[in-house]
């Protein structure tokens, strides 16, 4: 039986599908997402980028530092280069979890996300604010004495206080092993269009996002190694060669550390 969703709401997971050029969203989310693209238009091109990021986060990782399972949580909506498609076409028996508890994203999760025969790609059922919920289901997939990539990609914001926030991020990184890694994205909070765009879309009932400032992301990654070059604006982190063009600045960041 499909899980139910309300669609009379507007879902981040599918706005942002609908920024990205996706199916899986609703007139709701259409009309929110125009909303803000009317005042701040520079969020499509955010969404590109932190996709972009994410991927080339994943290669780095996956081809560069030999991590072989990634813990994803805030999974969204799948589109193009899911975190399993970009990890396991460099290492097919990689291992990949995914953690989200929007409906829809679980139902589209378990019918679109397959798994090469040699790894594996799961899905819990959870929320960011239970991370031992989280943590006793992932360890029942994926082997903690080994390197684990936590992803926590555009999902902070969702928590409203910093310091609960802070104090998850904590508690899910102290449960890794050394030589894991920690990934991240965000909005910042430096442009007036931005907070302007985003305080109408959380007028709506919808789930509100916190926008901050790359001070406060770049703490999420304190006692832990930032790999090069920092936290940054997710164009700038380690762009792609492309002698036509130059990576731009947007207002979202990124950044990966390393644990021990």
């Amino acid at each position: 039986m499909p899980i139910p969703f309300d669609t009379s709401v507007p879902s981040s997971a599918r706005i942002w599908n609908y920024w990205l050029g996706g199916k899986d969203h609703f007139p709701v989310d259409e009309e929110a997402g125009d909303a803000y693209l009317k005042v701040a238009p520079q969020v499509a091109e955010m969404a590109r980028e932190s996709r972009a990021y994410l991927v080339r986060a994943v290669r780095l990782l996956t081809g560069e530092r030999g991590v072989r399972q990634f813990l994803d949580i805030g999974t969204g909506l799948p589109t193009a280069q899911n975190t399993h498609e970009v990890a396991q076409a460099i290492a097919p028996d990689a291992k990949i979890v995914y953690v989200d508890n929007d409906p829809q994203v679980l139902t589209h999760a378990r019918t679109l996300l397959y798994s090469t025969p040699e790894g594996v790609t799961d899905y819990i059922d959870a929320d960011l604010r239970e991370p031992e919920v989280i943590l006793e289901a992932a360890h029942r997939i994926l082997d903690f004495t080994q390197p684990v990539a936590l992803m926590l990609m555009g999902i902070l914001g969702h928590i409203k206080d910093y310091d609960e926030a802070r104090a998850i991020v904590r508690h899910l990184q102290e449960s890794l092993p050394d030589g894991s890694y920690f990934v991240t994205y965000d909005g910042v909070d430096e442009n007036a269009a931005l907070r302007v765009a985003q305080q109408g879309y959380d007028d709506t009932g919808a789930a509100p996002y916190v926008l901050r400032s790359p001070s406060q992301l770049a703490a999420f990654h304190d006692g832990l190694t930032l790999l090069e070059p920092g936290i940054v604006s997710c164009p700038l982190w380690r762009p792609n060669p492309d002698p036509d063009s130059s990576p731009q600045y947007t207002d979202i960041y990124g950044g990966v550390s390393r644990k021990g």
